[in-house]
Order: C-alpha cells, then sequence, then structure tokens
C-alpha cells in the first residue's frame, strides 16, 4: 500500500471544521475513550514520543486528535475508504485480499486494514536521521483513529448495506440507521442509564474491568506473530465475526430496538472499546520505544 502523505494547512482545516458535519466511526466519544485507553497504558518513551507529536493545543492529550480523521475526509476525500473493511454478505468472514478495497473505484489495498499497517510504517521512521519524509503528526492521528474503527463491527459490515448505514431502525422511540447505533447510541445509552451521562466514569469502569475482569486475556489482545506489530487482519475478522453475532442479529429494516438489544450488545461495545485502546498502546509502545525497535 503506497503512502499517504497529505500536507495541510492547519487554519484552513480548524476553519472547515465547523463547516461540515464530522461522519464518525465509534463517534466521536467512542473514539475518545479508545485513546484515553490507550494513552493511559504507554511505556514512558512511547509516551515522551506521544507528547512531543502532539501539537500544543491538544495539551498532551491524544483523545483530543482522536476524531480529526474523520473531519479530513470530508478534505481530503481519498481517506474515507480508509476507515472501512466491508465484507460480501452474510460470509461472516474477512479475506483481506477480497476484501480490501475501495468499494467505490474497485481499488485493491485502500481499506483499514491496510491504512494501519501504512501509518504503522510512518511511525517506525519515528526519531530516524535524517528527519522522516512523513507527517508522523499526522500518522499518529490516523493510526489512532483506524484503530479504533476496525474495532467497530459494523467497519467490517456487509458491502451492500454499507456497513449498516442503510438499514433503518428504531433506537427505542428515536428513528436511526444502524450503523449510528453502533457508532453512538448504545454508548450514549450505557453512558446516561449506568453512569449519570459522565464519560469519565464510563473509562473508569472499562479501564478497571481490563484490570480485574480481562486481565488474563490483555497478553493475547496485545501480541500478533512476529513478523506483526498490530495484527489487523485478526481485528478485522473478529469485528465482522460480531456483526454477524450481534450487530445484525434481530436488526433487520423497520425494526424497533429497544432493552433486549441494548442490554445483550452493550457488553460487545465495551470489549471492543476496551481491546482497541490496548493494542493502540500496545502498538504504539513498539513502535515509539526506539530501544524496542533498534533490538526488533
Amino acid at each position: 500500500m503506497g503512502s499517504y502523505r497529505i500536507q495541510l494547512v492547519v487554519g484552513i482545516v480548524s476553519s472547515l471544521l465547523f463547516v461540515f458535519p464530522s461522519t464518525q466511526g465509534w463517534g466521536e466519544d467512542g473514539h475518545a475513550i479508545v485513546c484515553k485507553i490507550a494513552q493511559g497504558r504507554l511505556n514512558s518513551r512511547a509516551a515522551a514520543a506521544v507528547k512531543k507529536l502532539l501539537p500544543a493545543d491538544a495539551g498532551n492529550d491524544l483523545s483530543s486528535k482522536c476524531s480529526w480523521a474523520d473531519h479530513v475526509r470530508f478534505i481530503y476525500t481519498w481517506s474515507s475508504p480508509l476507515h472501512f473493511a466491508d465484507t460480501p454478505d452474510a460470509l461472516c468472514t474477512f479475506n483481506n485480499q477480497r476484501d480490501c478495497v475501495d468499494q467505490a473505484t474497485g481499488t485493491r489495498g485502500r481499506c483499514v486494514v491496510a491504512a494501519i499497517a501504512n501509518y504503522t510504517t510512518q511511525l517506525l521512521d519515528y526519531g530516524s536521521v535524517p528527519k522522516s519524509k512523513y507527517n508522523l503528526t499526522q500518522a499518529l492521528y490516523f493510526l489512532s483513529h483506524f484503530m479504533g474503527d476496525i474495532h467497530q463491527p459494523l467497519h467490517c459490515g456487509f458491502t451492500t448495506d454499507r456497513g449498516g448505514n442503510d438499514i433503518t431502525v428504531h433506537w427505542y422511540t428515536r428513528k436511526e440507521n444502524l450503523h449510528h447505533i453502533w457508532d453512538d447510541s448504545i454508548i450514549e445509552t450505557e453512558v446516561e442509564r449506568f453512569y449519570d451521562s459522565n464519560i469519565t466514569d464510563f473509562v473508569n469502569a472499562i479501564q478497571q474491568n481490563i484490570k480485574n475482569e480481562w486481565a488474563d486475556q490483555i497478553e493475547d489482545w496485545e501480541n500478533c506473530s512476529a513478523t506483526d506489530i498490530p495484527c489487523p487482519t485478526t481485528y478485522a475478522s473478529e469485528s465482522v465475526d460480531d456483526a454477524c453475532k450481534w450487530a445484525y442479529k434481530d436488526a433487520e429494516e423497520g425494526s424497533v430496538l429497544e432493552d433486549d438489544y441494548f442490554l445483550s450488545r452493550y457488553p460487545i461495545v465495551n470489549l471492543r472499546l476496551a481491546q482497541a485502546g490496548v493494542r493502540l498502546a500496545a502498538t504504539l509502545n513498539q513502535i515509539l520505544d526506539q530501544e524496542l525497535v533498534m533490538s526488533m
């Protein structure tokens, strides 16, 4: 996959963010949660590198930039297919050769799986001499965002309904598309119902589950093969499996989704947010810790 390099005039983009609506993957809250989890798990060298790569206006808060990639989709339209890896209907498996394709143009190698690999490779240039040819701040933004996207099951949903975007249902009394429900509505309902609309308490609860309930799974989440740092093909395979088992099930066109759906699905959302944060941290710890990189 070729390197995606863009020259960004920050002032122009900042003003345009107020003109265009944002198209979310996980939604603003979901992406912020992933990045908060990840930043809290960075080792000292990776934490220092992230701080150096972030602009001053971020206040050393990676989560404040985790939806940047959604905003620039409307300016850099080439990036739109990089948020997804949709699959043929009802196969419930991900095949990289078959499915990593821009659905609009048929161009292969343009999907979220390839994007994660690409921006991981770019960030491996951190600390290089001479200075990297890549914009490593943007590479950090893209990688952090796409690691969230690939863990949202309907970002690896079916091609014919565009990952649930074309399935209209009711979330309780509100009309929504199924993709939006998995991006936003499940998280919003959970935070409102169980955490008094306090997103910080929700993040803390997930972090506690990482330390306790899921502690014996963390090593498996973090580790890939000896030659892979992240393993996005695995993440995409997990997502399409969840899409079939949980997102699409009992959510046909015109369905009314209420407590039966919500109460059985929000644990899946929580797990995927946790896995995304843990895996983003593990990836950044490897690629931004120069002692580790030089020993690889």
